[in-house]
């Protein structure tokens, strides 16, 4: 996932994903307060990710981002280098708060996420990589704009849940992690685990109305 205000250069086609559109419109409402994040949930995710390398980032139409990913063990030496190398990746690409391993080409149910610099976060873990990610809870929808690094000519307005609770693994030490939070860093989480359930942003706008061309800043 990439903030809305990201610098890039714009074409003027739409990725095939756009024709598959079937969201709703909703009520926009907010969560009026932050949530807590505990000191165990952070210690659990508090992970050093070194030695990366930064990726290519496979952009739409490709296949890969439209195919639901697979199911890895975490603690396996593999797993964590790819952790290493979505860290990498993601710290690399300006405006990019978010991404999924198949986003730079690899089929499996691992993200890397970090919203804390973002000034519409209310509620933060930090730096962190999930894997094989469940959205067990999505309360309160609202509408907001979306980019992705897969997607550089455009950003989309859909609704998602603003508060979520999220069950994954932490690559390396296997711990299991229940992560609830709300506002920017849901939205993202949910951002992330729909690449790795195979789907875009586009797959969830309400139409075409609702997609736009990305602004380029100088």
């Amino acid at each position: 996932m990439t903030t809305e205000s990201s610098s890039v250069a714009c074409r003027q086609s739409l990725p095939n994903s756009a024709s598959r559109c079937h969201c709703a419109r909703s009520t926009t409402t907010t969560f009026s307060r932050a949530t807590a994040v505990t000191d165990e949930t952070r210690r659990h995710l508090r992970a050093d990710f070194e030695g990366g390398r930064v990726r290519e980032a496979v952009l739409a139409p490709n296949a890969i981002l439209s195919t639901p990913c697979s199911e890895v063990d975490p603690r396996s030496p593999e797993t964590l280098a790819l952790a290493a190398d979505l860290v990498e990746t993601m710290q690399a690409s300006p405006g990019c708060v978010g991404l999924a391993a198949n986003q730079i080409g690899v089929g499996q149910r691992v993200f890397s996420l970090d919203v804390s610099q973002h000034p519409k976060t209310r509620t933060s873990h930090g730096r962190f990589v999930l894997c094989n990610p469940v959205l067990e809870q999505a309360t309160r929808n609202e509408k907001a704009r979306e980019g992705c690094l897969s997607v550089p000519d455009f950003t989309g307005d859909l609704k998602r849940a603003t508060r979520v609770t999220v069950r994954g693994w932490v690559p390396g030490s296997g711990a299991e992690v229940v992560i609830t939070t709300d506002a920017y860093e849901a939205r993202a989480l949910q951002h992330e685990i729909d690449h790795v359930n195979g789907l875009l942003f586009l797959d969830r706008v309400a139409g075409a109305h609702a997609i736009h061309v990305r602004q380029t800043y100088l």
